[in-house]
């Protein structure tokens, strides 16, 4: 039984001072158990998504992201799917998985016409994600940041313009220089877009075009992801089938297919590096990134208004990437629902 005249005797002033050690040391209270998240797109809350993906380059990861994305496809607004290397990887590449989603389609449209209360919340169909799908630049970003528009930057500038009071998030999952090219040719549209930067390889494969953006653009709405994302397959709950390759053996293989598709990618095991840019959008508040999210949380840059990065705090880290705990803490969660989104595949919404 707990004594509460022992916890009266501690003042006000008791308690401030706890507080302020606690502060001083850097420590971040926190609940022993994770509560469940909610909020975002599995709460109905629907956002307009364009994907800028370097898929078919050197890293297979862009593949199974995308795969993942398609399963949740039916909670998105999905805009445009952006080939945007640099080097190898076209649109072809984007393609080529819509081919495999085409398979699952019957069951997935099933499943969503059963459930969906609404039309906008079915999942799209192939037709339509082809017509989407956009070729980017192909060659890496001059000095300068930027050289002349493609279609996919054209894209980007066309969706932005939209008449739709909602932002309209760009999702980076390779080089940057579309985005930069529809700033430089049209700089009004960061009044509507909201950009998550896969940073890391991919920055280092165009840094011009990062620099651009950075260095003329330091109003524009951007995560930073440089290391966070690293979170979705480094460390959190690995045990059991809850393991990167378990996780594939047990509930991916033999689920239609793109779980095949993705089963034969990155050794059969689970990476996808670019997802978070998404579940950020799937479970929280992406209004602001310094709240939890599946796709991890974020501290503002200094002297940036709408800038944010990859969380310092030294608890926060994983393997030496900072930031990586505030996504593998969810890894249960994420990958349960994952599960279930699988067995869409393999069902008819019955």
């Amino acid at each position: 039984m707990t004594d509460f005249s022992i916890m009266r005797r501690h003042t006000e002033s008791d308690i401030i001072i706890i507080a302020v050690l606690f502060v001083a040391v850097g420590v971040v209270l926190r609940p022993t158990t994770v509560l469940a998240l909610g909020g975002g797109a599995l709460a109905g809350n629907r956002y307009r998504v364009v994907i800028s993906s370097d898929i078919g380059g050197s890293d297979e990861d862009d593949i199974q992201s995308l795969i993942h994305y398609l399963l949740y496809s039916d909670l998105f607004d999905t805009e445009g799917i952006i080939s945007s290397p640099p080097g190898k990887g076209r649109k072809i590449d984007i393609l080529k998985v819509i081919d495999e989603y085409e398979k699952d389609y019957p069951n997935l449209s099933r499943y969503s016409h059963l459930s969906a209360i609404r039309v906008a919340d079915r999942y799209p169909t192939p037709d339509y994600l082809r017509s989407i799908s956009k070729q980017g630049a192909i060659d890496a970003a001059p000095q300068r940041g930027y050289s002349s528009s493609t279609e996919g930057s054209r894209w980007i500038v066309r969706c932005a313009k939209k008449e739709d009071e909602r932002p309209l998030y760009v999702l980076v999952w390779g080089s940057a220089a579309d985005v930069a090219q529809a700033l430089a040719d049209e700089p009004g549209i960061k009044e509507k877009i909201r950009v998550h930067f896969i940073a890391s390889w991919n920055q280092k494969q165009d840094p011009n075009a990062f620099t651009y953006i950075d260095k003329n653009h330091p109003d524009l709405w951007l995560i930073y992801n440089n290391s966070t994302f690293r979170g979705w397959y480094i460390g959190g709950q690995q045990d059991g089938d809850f393991g990167n390759k378990a996780f594939v053996d047990k509930h991916v293989k033999g689920h239609g297919a793109l779980g095949a598709y993705f089963a034969a990618l990155k050794g059969g095991s689970i990476k996808m590096g670019d997802t978070p840019s998404y579940a950020y959008l799937l479970r929280g508040n992406p209004d602001d990134p310094t709240k939890d999210s599946w796709g991890g949380r974020f501290v503002r840059k200094e002297g940036r208004p709408n800038w944010w990065v990859d969380d310092p705090a030294p608890p926060l880290g994983e393997a030496g990437h900072i930031g990586a705990k505030t996504v593998n803490r969810w890894r249960e969660e994420y990958l349960g629902d994952w599960q279930k989104r699988l067995d869409r595949c393999n069902t008819q919404g019955t």
